[in-house]
């Protein structure tokens, strides 16, 4: 899948409607109003952006156009991902583990869910 270079403030609405999809313009205001603080017209102008982005795409009922996503979040979380490790650390995961590890951004719980996750990886590949 192509990178969709989503904003910080389109990955807010994107998992707003992963979650709740199709959306109107109002609910989406209303449930991101005490996190983000933005009006009606901030959610309008993201949602055409996210819209000449293919990221989003509406259907109109009655009045109100009915938001829903155009993409999967589980491609869009692999291709934001394989682009993060590429930039900056040159595309290796061990690096960017190495990397955490160093600097203590790893908690013992997050080993032990590493090491289940690889084990069950291997179990597969065999």
């Amino acid at each position: 899948m192509e990178k969709l270079n989503l904003s910080a403030s389109e990955w807010k609405i994107m998992s707003m409607l992963w979650d709740n999809e199709p959306m109107t313009i109002m609910q989406l205001t209303k449930a991101l109003k005490e996190e983000t603080g933005w009006t009606k017209n901030t959610i309008i102008i993201l949602l055409g952006r996210m819209e000449k982005k293919n990221a989003v795409t509406y259907e109109r009922i009655g009045n109100a156009k009915h938001y829903s996503t155009l993409v999967k979040r589980e491609d869009v979380c692999v291709a934001e991902t394989q682009s993060f490790l590429k930039r900056i650390y040159r595309g290796s995961l061990g690096m960017m583990m190495n990397h955490l590890i160093e600097q203590k951004a790893v908690s013992k719980e997050d080993i032990a869910e590493l090491y289940d996750i690889l084990k069950k990886a291997e179990e597969e590949e065999a």
